[in-house]
């Protein structure tokens, strides 16, 4: 039986809002959402050197847009801080507050009810070929993906030199 890549990807989008859903549930009396909370782990762990928004753009693929409501949410609620980086105005840094580093140990306990869950439900082996396929998935299809940009970089610039003649 040939898998339905349709199916497929269906069920790997229902995992993930049903993960979400669970996460929003979990964090809504801190007044997070599963999202937030993610975005704010990350500059709590670059605590030292700082995170910019281009750095957790490329860890989470959301876009900047979406991660500048994420964070502005986060800095609403008193949980991240913004500082210009030294030597560079235009650029600002993402730092945790300590209402931020307060909040750490109730992510941790909700990510450890999701990790008693997994346990429970699937064995070490079954997690572990989860693990290797999706990331074996992701980078197939983060190489087409490049591979797409490019050429569609490459028509680009052949239609700008076509129409410059």
């Amino acid at each position: 039986m040939a898998l339905d890549i349709g199916t497929l990807a269906r069920n790997n989008r229902q995992i993930g809002i049903q993960l979400e859903h669970w996460a929003n549930h979990e964090l809504s009396r801190h007044q997070l959402t599963g999202c937030q909370s993610q975005v704010l782990l990350y500059i709590l762990r670059h605590a030292d050197t700082g995170a910019s928004l281009t750095a957790i753009h490329h860890a989470y693929g959301y876009s900047k847009a979406t991660l500048s409501g994420l964070i502005k949410h986060l800095r609403e609620k008193g949980y991240v801080r913004v500082e210009p980086c030294r030597g560079d105005d235009r650029r600002k840094l993402l730092f945790g507050t300590e209402k931020g580093e307060e909040i750490l140990s109730a992510i941790a306990d909700i990510n450890k009810q999701a990790q008693v869950w997994l346990d429970e439900n699937f064995t070490s082996a079954e997690q572990k070929a989860m693990d290797h396929l999706q990331r074996k998935m992701l980078l197939r299809l983060s190489q087409l993906n490049a591979s797409n940009h490019k050429e569609a970089s490459e028509h680009e610039k052949c239609d700008a030199s076509t129409q410059a003649v």
